[in-house]
């Protein structure tokens, strides 16, 4: 078992033109502290040494911002801003039956743009002293001088409501539950288990937004994504279920969902594909199930609402505004209001307030998602999308909470109206193309209906369509809404989202299958 506690206390600081991809790089040196016998020696001391300095930065900011954006703003520019965040993140790793790997950090740093021409300029520090960030500041703006600046004009507070607080957790509950969730699929699958993992992470993530138009924003998110998968086996036959549970909360998640609901979830899904047939392949009617999330809405349809993407021209959607691009049965919502969920929060990272926007209604497309950048581009206002992994990266833009609303059939109806057809229950990773639409998902739980019934499982599936022209195709949305939790990739950043979906039929989908 290793520990990993880990700190970057020296000088880092890259400077980034994003138009031109190049720029100047001082690398940090981070250290690491192991201790291969023993994770209780795990430290407060560390953490609370950062923890005061970063306080101390946070009221160098608050004191000093507008010196520091006046000075990005020396040569000209439309806007400048100020990002500072301190992140602690803790996870426990959970295999074989103990405890793997334990990785226990914090980190934290103040990032420095300016917009100038539509064009980004970005820097950051780990090191982020007055002397630092002026410095930074200078490079940017190609100048030495100060242009007019607003301070103070609004000023936004968002905080994280937890039950039980992560911070104030020892790792020993942290320990525990994973015990719990390996018990679980043990004794579910019996000897027919091969292998549990199973993974409890919690970050604690706060944010200070200041930029040149005089707002000022503050958020502090708490964060808990645990997830088991199971591999079980029988006569040299492998399969593997996979199962998550997360949200913008605290550990009061699992008195509402215990960790062993999410372990037999798993195990079960694992122990179906044992005895499922091979996956057909053709066309067929798909029902998907509210079940399988919002993979499928968030990869096939989300990035392409992106107002990036659109105003590059590689996106399907664009210039549809107004169009009918979807069956009137669908509408889809982007919301990063909705509470206790994976990507939710009370300011992006711009600090713009979270809001809920209505992408598509009953078929039409009204909108896209924009940042601070693409907005002004179309002298339009920010729709709250501006994200980024850290500091180390200037926000782009990104989806938050998106689903499809629910309708108004009985999915039970739906399955019991479709002759033939496949029921997916669980999908899993894909891929699509922004430009056409087109996406391909591999299926990890589905089933054969035959005369609205489900007959048996199938394994081995891969679902291929088009994302416009399946939208186009629904003909059934049911009265139920199902979430799954990810991490959502893109442009080299990863950020905490959640998709939805009610359970859906589309009239005819491609299924790859490996049935002979």
């Amino acid at each position: 078992m290793d520990l990993h506690i880990f700190k970057q206390p020296s000088l880092e600081v890259n400077l980034l033109n994003q138009q031109e991809e190049k720029g100047i790089f001082f690398p940090a040196v981070a250290k690491t502290f192991q201790n291969s016998k023993n994770w209780a020696l795990v430290e407060i001391y560390p953490f609370l040494k950062v923890l005061n300095t970063m306080e101390k930065v946070k009221e160098l900011l608050l004191s000093k911002g507008g010196y520091i954006l006046s000075t990005l703003l020396s040569n000209g520019g439309q806007y400048a801003e100020i990002f500072f965040e301190h992140s602690r993140t803790t996870r426990v790793h959970y295999e074989n039956g103990k405890v793997d790997k334990v990785l226990h950090g914090f980190d934290g740093g103040v990032g420095l743009r300016l917009i100038k021409d539509f064009k980004v300029y970005y820097g950051y520090t780990n090191e982020p002293t007055l002397s630092n960030l002026l410095e930074i500041a200078k490079v940017l703006a190609k100048a030495d001088g100060q242009g007019p600046v607003n301070w103070g004009l609004i000023k936004r507070v968002g905080t994280t409501d937890v039950k039980i607080d992560p911070d104030q957790t020892p790792l020993s509950y942290r320990v525990e539950i994973l015990e719990r969730a390996n018990q679980k699929a043990r004794e579910v699958g019996g000897d027919k288990v091969k292998q549990v993992q199973a993974v409890l992470m919690d970050k604690t993530r706060e944010i200070l937004v200041i930029n040149s138009l005089g707002e000022i924003g503050e958020d502090t998110q708490k964060r808990v994504v645990f997830f088991v998968e199971t591999v079980v086996g029988e006569n040299g036959n492998l399969q593997r279920g996979y199962e998550s549970l997360g949200g913008l909360v605290g550990f009061e998640i699992f008195e509402q969902t215990p960790p062993e609901v999410i372990a037999e979830k798993a195990t079960r899904r694992a122990l179906t594909m044992l005895k499922a047939k091979p996956a057909p392949a053709g066309q067929f009617t798909v029902v998907i199930s509210s079940e399988a999330g919002g993979t499928m809405i968030h990869e096939a349809v989300g990035h392409g609402l992106e107002a990036d993407l659109v105003q590059k021209g590689i996106s399907v959607y664009a210039g549809k505004i107004g169009q009918k691009v979807a069956s009137e049965l669908v509408t889809v919502i982007d919301d990063a209001t909705l509470p206790h969920h994976n990507g939710s929060f009370s300011i992006d990272d711009e600090g713009v307030p979270a809001q809920k926007k209505v992408l598509i209604s009953e078929g039409v497309l009204q909108g896209y998602m924009y940042d601070r950048l693409t907005a002004m581009r179309e002298g339009k206002q920010s729709t709250g999308n501006g994200r980024r992994q850290s500091y180390r990266f200037a926000p782009i833009v990104r989806m938050t909470n998106t689903y499809i609303a629910p309708g108004k059939d009985n999915p039970q109806d739906i399955i019991a109206d479709t002759k033939k057809g496949i029921y997916i229950v669980k999908m899993g990773g894909g891929e699509v193309n922004t430009t056409t639409g087109d996406f391909v998902f591999e299926v990890m739980e589905a089933y054969l209906i035959e005369n609205g019934k489900i007959t048996y499982p199938i394994r081995g599936a891969t679902l291929i369509g088009n994302g416009p022209k399946a939208l186009q195709d629904v003909d059934a949305v049911g009265n139920d809404l199902g979430w799954s939790i990810g991490t959502c990739g893109k442009d080299g950043q990863g950020v905490p989202v959640t998709d939805a979906q009610p359970t859906l039929r589309i009239k005819k989908l491609t299924l790859g299958g490996t049935e002979v």
